[in-house]
């Protein structure tokens, strides 16, 4: 379990501001990996997606900066941030985060899964940075080409292998967390994020999805049913996974009232309830769009 401390803090922030000097904008985490700053929109009656135009800091992602006094003011504002994270899809780097999970079931290994992709579509994935995690799983950089919007996924590309593009944020090295540190795999700390493969970079970029869902005014029914459905213990894992599959699909800030209602018939409370739809909402964007 990770002890905060002002030395932790230190730590962080100094990891920090090594990233955003190599060009990486980075904003304060929690031990819980989540962003440190709350959304000043919190008590709000309806969700904001102001996405940081309000000039106030606690947009998530959004905040995310290379700038040395901004990153100082930001975690000034959150002395208790343990870590921090990196903007995936941000100039100069365009990062993208391959992140390889441990499942302690042992059903699946995505490390054999991404090299099982590499051998059907020919790709290799080149010498880059490497992060390990406390978990035992890594994240591998990858940089992508400028104009191109990597969606987030969790287990689209295969089972354990979730991908961080535009709109997400990879734990950066040297953050503490709850679980323990994220460290830099030997050998690899001193290399910049390799080019993403094109074969790969084809995958994690599918065809954009139609409008089609505009014409069915009942789209969203099969997930708020299922968040309906949930007993105590699995409200918070049902209501998440709903929410991405609703933003994977383009229509989750639509359905966003509907599922909060619906976690909320079940026993969540509210603010929880529209928090773990953020979380969803950061994971799973495909919007590119600069923070305000």
């Amino acid at each position: 379990m990770a002890i905060h401390d002002r030395r932790t803090s230190t730590l962080a922030l100094a990891h920090a501001l090594s990233a955003a000097e190599h060009g990486l904008p980075v904003i304060p985490l929690s031990a819980t990996k989540l962003p440190a700053l709350r959304s000043p929109h919190r008590d709000e009656d309806r969700p904001n997606i102001c996405r940081g135009r309000c000039g106030l800091p606690g947009h998530g992602v959004h905040d995310a900066t290379t700038d040395p006094a901004a990153v100082r003011a930001l975690f000034a504002a959150a002395p208790w941030a343990t870590g921090y994270g990196i903007a995936c899809g941000r100039a100069p780097h365009h990062l993208i985060g391959i992140d390889l999970d441990i499942d302690s079931t042992g059903r699946h290994d995505s490390a054999a899964a991404l090299q099982q992709l590499a051998l059907e579509h020919l790709f290799t994935i080149p010498p880059t940075v490497t992060v390990l995690t406390p978990s035992g799983g890594r994240h591998i950089w990858l940089s992508g080409p400028p104009g191109v919007a990597v969606p987030n996924s969790a287990g689209r590309l295969a089972p354990g292998i979730d991908i961080r593009g535009t709109g997400g944020y990879l734990v950066g090295p040297g953050s503490v967390t709850a679980h323990g540190a994220y460290r830099v795999a030997p050998g690899t700390g001193g290399l910049p994020p390799a080019p993403c493969p094109r074969p790969l970079l084809q995958l994690l970029t599918p065809p954009a999805r139609t409008a089609r869902h505009h014409s069915h005014p009942d789209r969203g029914q099969g997930l708020i049913q299922f968040v309906l459905a949930a007993d105590e213990g699995q409200r918070n894992t049902r209501l998440f996974w709903a929410a991405c599959r609703a933003y994977e699909h383009g229509f989750g800030d639509d359905l966003a009232d509907a599922l909060t209602e619906a976690a909320v018939r079940t026993g969540l409370p509210e603010h929880e309830a529209r928090a773990t739809i953020a979380s969803a909402s950061r994971l799973t964007t495909t919007r590119c769009e600069p923070p305000g």
